[in-house]
């Protein structure tokens, strides 16, 4: 991992891991180009296409216009090898500012996120910031009950929860050196800190869930392997996760088929469904 020449000197890298996203890639690049107002200091946008068989790269490098009319410097990488930890290593090597903004290939982010982010990452903290994640229409009547009780979930009513988009300080980031190579990186950049160095925005990003049955069983799988082997590999983090009580009933009132297919995928899982190592893609 790359430091920054002067992490005082202020600056954003924005670092997207993009693996087979060419249905995503100019959608996410497109909204972070409309921000409105811009973060104030320079900003760099990262594209890292590893392990990509479609043309990811070249629907990055189409951006490549929009993205520099705003003054900002921009750059694709291209990596033969998968594996969203190596993608995130290469993003950090690549990286002129000590501030980064990590964000999925999937993501939309609102006009007014990158300039409240950028507000939150105070010079010479250690802090984790997070913004407020919406959940992105669904087109199978399935995810979208599922989605109606999943963001009811306490996790989901943690500050920052961090899933899909997060941003670390250039002290939070050298708090480890190389990303461990592991399946969920959100859990474990999260899990760093303490909650009350986690801070999140009022600005939402749209963050889809997977569409249909098998896929959220497979990715909820993906989810629970990812959070028990950091419990495993890192346990002492696991004191950071902070998570706020719920109470039920009143979740299942609210979205009553929401809680049947929350509850059958949840099933599903704990049976054996959705298994195998490593990372899931949920489309």
């Amino acid at each position: 991992m790359s430091e920054p020449a002067d992490p005082a000197a202020g600056g954003l890298s924005i670092i997207i891991p993009a693996s087979n996203e060419a249905a995503w890639i100019g959608r996410c690049l497109s909204a972070l180009a409309a921000s409105d107002p811009a973060p104030h200091g320079p900003v760099q946008v990262i594209v890292v296409a590893n392990g990509c068989t479609d043309d990811t790269a070249a629907r990055a490098k189409a951006a490549a216009g929009a993205i520099r009319a705003r003054g900002w410097s921009f750059m694709v990488l291209e990596r033969t090898e998968g594996g969203k930890p190596a993608a995130l290593d290469a993003g950090d090597g690549a990286a002129a500012h000590g501030n980064r903004l990590y964000l999925d290939a999937d993501v939309t982010v609102s006009a007014a996120l990158l300039a409240q982010v950028a507000a939150a990452l105070d010079p010479g903290t250690a802090r984790f910031v997070g913004a407020t994640p919406r959940i992105s229409p669904a087109r199978s009547a399935v995810t979208r009950a599922y989605a109606r009780f999943w963001a009811q979930v306490p996790f989901n009513r943690s500050a920052a929860p961090g899933y899909g988009l997060f941003a670390l300080t250039a002290a939070g980031r050298a708090r480890w050196g190389d990303w461990p190579r592991i399946i969920s990186d959100d859990t474990f950049a999260r899990l760093q800190f303490a909650p009350a160095e986690r801070v999140q925005v009022p600005a939402a990003y749209d963050w889809p869930l997977p569409e249909g049955l098998g896929p959220l069983i497979r990715v909820r799988a993906r989810q629970n392997r990812g959070v028990a082997q950091i419990a495993r590999l890192f346990p002492a983090l696991m004191a950071q996760e902070a998570k706020p009580r719920a109470a039920l009933a009143p979740m299942i009132l609210r979205a009553p088929f929401g809680f049947m297919v929350y509850a059958l995928v949840a099933l599903a899982v704990r049976l054996g469904a959705g298994g195998g190592g490593g990372w899931a893609r949920g489309r």
